[in-house]
C-alpha cells in the first residue's frame, strides 16, 4: 500500500515556471498567481511527486509521510 504523502509549496519561493505541474500532473495545479498549490495528491505515485519537487529551480516544494511527518523531501 503507498503511503500518504503531505506536499507544500512555499509561495515565497515558487516563480511559477510550471516544471512541477507538467510531472505531476494531478497531484499539482496552479493558483490564481501562478504558481504551483495541492491538488490531488493521492492521484499521482510518489515516484511522480518526488521528482516535480526535485525539478522545482527554486526547491520550493516540501513533500512528507502524512502519518509519520518523515521528510521525503527536500
Amino acid at each position: 500500500m503507498a503511503r500518504k504523502l503531505s506536499v507544500s509549496v512555499d509561495h515565497n519561493l515558487c516563480v511559477g515556471n510550471q516544471m512541477c505541474i507538467s510531472i505531476a500532473t494531478k497531484a499539482l495545479t496552479l493558483n490564481d498567481d501562478r504558481q504551483a498549490i495541492p491538488a490531488d495528491v493521492d492521484a499521482d505515485t510518489e515516484e511522480v511527486i518526488i521528482e516535480a519537487a526535485e525539478q522545482c529551480p527554486m526547491a520550493a516544494i516540501s513533500v512528507m509521510d502524512a502519518d509519520t511527518g518523515e521528510q521525503l523531501f527536500p
